[in-house]
């Protein structure tokens, strides 16, 4: 069920799927979603839940998987990938598409006044805290500390605000 309470503007190229699995989309008052943003209700039972003012730039997709929380006030810039979930793999004698996925490392949690980079790829077990910010191109696993700015692959601070 998706619950959209009073957008700023959802672009009628963006694609908003609807979960067969009862998980939700909650989209608080004044989101933006720009054209070819993806919402795939996938990888797990988990939720989307984004609060008031986010902007969310075009080409972003975002898995279900284990959950995403985000807070207000946050930036995601174009072609970024929001996956709070992994495929199996540990079995060799079946293939991996049969082995379905991992257990969850806690899906993925952005607070308040966030700016995700452009092409930026977000994994689950991510907890970026309140004014971080996520460099362009950045793959982002584990804690990022507030006010801190990272960047890279895997993601190194670089400096503070």
């Amino acid at each position: 069920m998706n619950i959209i309470t009073d957008p700023q503007y959802i672009s009628k190229l963006a694609d908003l799927e609807e979960s067969v699995r009862d998980s939700k989309l909650i989209l608080a008052a004044g989101v933006r979603i720009d054209s070819f943003v993806k919402i795939k209700f996938a990888g797990g039972l988990g939720d989307i839940i984004i609060d008031e003012n986010v902007y969310i730039n075009s080409g972003t997709v975002m898995y279900s998987g284990n959950g995403i929380k985000i807070g207000r006030d946050v930036m995601i810039a174009a072609n970024c990938t929001l996956a709070p979930t992994n495929h199996a793999f540990k079995r060799t004698d079946i293939p991996m598409i049969q082995q379905g996925f991992m257990e969850s490392k806690g899906g993925i949690i952005i607070e308040d006044d966030v700016w995700i980079g452009a092409n930026s790829v977000i994994l689950d077990g991510s907890y970026i805290k309140k004014g971080a910010i996520i460099g362009a191109g950045s793959v982002v696993r584990g804690l990022v500390e507030s006010n801190t700015i990272v960047a890279g692959n895997p993601q190194k601070k670089i400096g503070n605000r």
